[in-house]
């Protein structure tokens, strides 16, 4: 059953279209509609219940996709790659991928709260799983696509030490050398149009600056930066283990 609102329904039909979904599909597009509605715009018809949802579907998916594509892998490292591949972080850059901010409805003072621009995105993406899934109450509208993006991730995560969060590993490295924490300075800079990083973040520790990385958030501009960082103390220590040998 389509929307009564024909500009909405095509917006919709625009996001499932980038999902790689026939808009024939047997999508539920009140939910959909629903699955991308911020609380800021309704208290009460909002994402949150989907959310909810979605946050179930999202792990089960991801344990799906690394009992088939790992079957000799550990449980302790399917919990830890799993916990990377479901996190706000992770979330939010997917959402970024397909546009999500262009379809979410958002109104009143969170339009301009971009330092909670990821947990929004994240949470509308899980909301959208939510949708998807309560249209057949199977995966069948959420497998196809996303696998793909879990597949390529979860590789990348089993051979990466930092487990693709930079800041992490760089705060244990700092705390486990300095005792103390990473500083983080953000500023937001005009960007030419059509460049979507407009954050710039520095690390510091103590006293000296570490790395400089950009991103669309200040968290995506801070894990930019941290990667930096972390990459360059880790060459650094593996040169320096190297020359005592």
């Amino acid at each position: 059953m389509t929307l009564s609102y024909p500009r909405r329904q095509k917006q919709l039909e625009s996001l499932v279209q980038k999902l790689g979904l026939l808009h024939t599909a047997p999508i539920k597009w009140d939910l959909l509609d629903l699955a991308l509605t911020h609380p800021s715009v309704s208290t009460q018809a909002n994402y949150e219940q989907l959310e909810f949802i979605g946050d179930a579907v999202v792990r089960l998916v991801a344990a799906e996709v690394l009992w088939e594509t790992y079957p000799d892998c550990p449980v302790g490292e399917f919990a830890s790659v799993r916990s990377v591949l479901v996190s706000d972080r992770i979330l939010a850059i997917l959402a970024t991928e397909y546009g999500l901010e262009l379809y979410l409805l958002v109104a009143g003072s969170a339009i301009n709260n971009r330092s909670g621009e990821d947990s929004r995105l994240a949470d509308a993406f899980e909301a959208v799983l939510g949708a998807l899934y309560l249209s057949t109450h199977t995966l069948e509208l959420v497998r196809p696509w996303l696998d793909p993006h879990f597949k390529r991730l979860a590789t990348e995560i089993r051979s990466d030490p930092a487990r693709l969060n930079y800041k992490a590993a760089l705060q244990e490295w700092t705390q486990g050398h300095f005792k103390v924490l990473p500083e983080y300075r953000v500023q937001e800079t005009a960007q030419p149009h059509g460049n979507p990083e407009r954050f710039m973040a520095e690390v510091w520790v103590q006293g000296r600056c570490l790395g400089k990385g950009a991103g669309r958030s200040i968290k995506a501009a801070e894990q930019a930066a941290a990667q930096v960082a972390f990459l360059a103390l880790s060459t650094d220590g593996q040169k320096t283990s190297e020359q005592q040998k």
